[in-house]
């Protein structure tokens, strides 16, 4: 029994293949959350070629499990399968990628837990340099804390909040503070923490694989292409990039010497001149290709069982 193997190399082949033209296209920073979506269906297809070949691994080295896998299937199909020709590698394929599994969803779990304890800790944070009056509900979204440095950030919550410091306050003129609360607020509609916590949990599950760690970095990077675009719609290029500079100069991101937030230039630089987006015939045939990568996988597994039933 073959196809477990097959599977493998197939997922290999995506994780190699698929960064790799991605990086070579021309038009991913010109469509971020199209490239968005290719990456997550990209990572979707290898790990749904690992879990389909867990699972038919399994299914060939004990029988209990081929028979639950296989409880409603023709006796046709299961023959296809050819389960009893399995050897001794089935069970330690099926065990090494179940481990993988479960610490893949270990890794996911400790990034969930340690995003809610970072979150707490903010809000009483933010609760201790802003109490509230006897009485008073949180309704707005804003809350303005005394600071010497300019700086904004989003608090999730209930109700979510953007905080902004007094010297961002001073600096950012017109319409630029509701485009920072924009940008934020694209960050909360598309649930981009959830690509963060995903993306991380696998690099760091993960570190010797490639695609995870070229997928956390292409997350970080294009949420904040994706969000900038959200806000520049709204109250346009300019406006937008001017506050990234008002927020980011005093952090030296601009210098010649390289920073955590060296991709603000680069941002900056994108909102200014702004590249042509992709047609939109063009944009529904790659959001369709891409959709097609995870079924690859499901297709190769069904094969055997299609030509016994044809």
């Amino acid at each position: 029994m073959m196809l477990p193997a097959a599977l493998l190399l197939l997922g290999v082949l995506t994780a190699v293949a698929g960064p790799r033209l991605l990086a070579r296209a021309d038009w991913v920073d010109r469509e971020p959350v199209l490239a968005l979506w290719v990456w997550q269906c990209v990572v979707a297809a290898v790990l749904l070629c690992c879990a389909l070949s867990m699972t038919l691994s399994a299914a060939a080295a004990w029988r209990a499990v081929g028979g639950q896998v296989f409880a409603s299937a023709p006796s046709p199909v299961v023959k296809a399968y050819a389960l009893g020709t399995a050897g001794p590698w089935a069970a330690a394929t099926a065990v090494v990628l179940a481990c993988a599994g479960l610490w893949s969803a270990t890794m996911l779990v400790r990034e969930v837990v340690r995003a809610r304890v970072r979150r707490r800790r903010g809000r009483a944070e933010l609760l201790l340099r802003a109490p509230q009056l006897p009485g008073e509900k949180p309704v707005s979204r804003l809350v303005v804390l005394e600071g010497e440095r300019p700086d904004a950030w989003w608090l999730p919550g209930t109700p979510p909040r953007l905080v902004v410091t007094t010297a961002a306050v001073r600096r950012l003129k017109g319409r630029q503070l509701d485009a920072v609360l924009a940008h934020e607020e694209g960050h909360a509609l598309a649930r981009h923490e959830w690509l963060r916590h995903c993306s991380a949990a696998l690099a760091y599950g993960f570190p010797q694989v490639p695609v995870f760690a070229a997928f956390r970095d292409e997350m970080h990077r294009l949420v904040e292409l994706a969000a900038d675009d959200m806000a520049s719609r709204r109250f346009g290029r300019l406006t937008t990039a001017l506050a990234l500079v008002e927020l980011n100069e005093h952090r030296g991101v601009f210098g010649p010497c390289p920073t955590p937030q060296a991709q603000v230039p680069q941002r900056v630089h994108r909102l200014l001149t702004p590249p042509d987006r992709l047609p939109a015939l063009r944009r529904l045939r790659l959001t369709a290709a891409a959709a097609l990568v995870p079924v690859i996988p499901v297709l190769v597994a069904f094969v055997p069982g299609l030509r016994a039933l044809g």
